[in-house]
C-alpha cells in the first residue's frame, strides 16, 4: 500500500501548518511506515492510506514519488 505522510522537518520545533510537508511511502501498515521513518528527524503529524481515486489523484501531481525504504 502507499501512504501519504504529513510531517515537519524537525522534531524540535513546534508544528506550523504552513511548514507541513508530505512524502509518499510504500508499506504494509501505518506502523510499518512509522518504523521505516523512525531514523529520520521528522515530526510526523498524520499518515493516511492512498487507495482508489485518492491514489489516482495524487499520481497526477508532478511531486508524486514513492520512497522505497527498507
Amino acid at each position: 500500500m502507499i501512504f501519504k505522510v504529513f510531517y515537519q522537518e524537525s522534531k524540535k520545533e513546534v508544528p506550523v501548518r504552513e511548514k507541513t510537508q508530505s512524502i509518499y511511502v510504500e508499506g504494509e501498515s501505518e506502523r510499518d511506515v512509522r518504523l521505516k521513518l523512525a531514523e529520520k528527524p521528522f515530526n510526523i503529524e498524520f499518515i493516511t492510506v492512498l487507495e482508489g481515486q485518492f491514489l489516482e489523484f495524487e499520481k497526477q501531481s508532478e511531486d508524486f514519488k514513492v520512497l522505497e525504504i527498507e
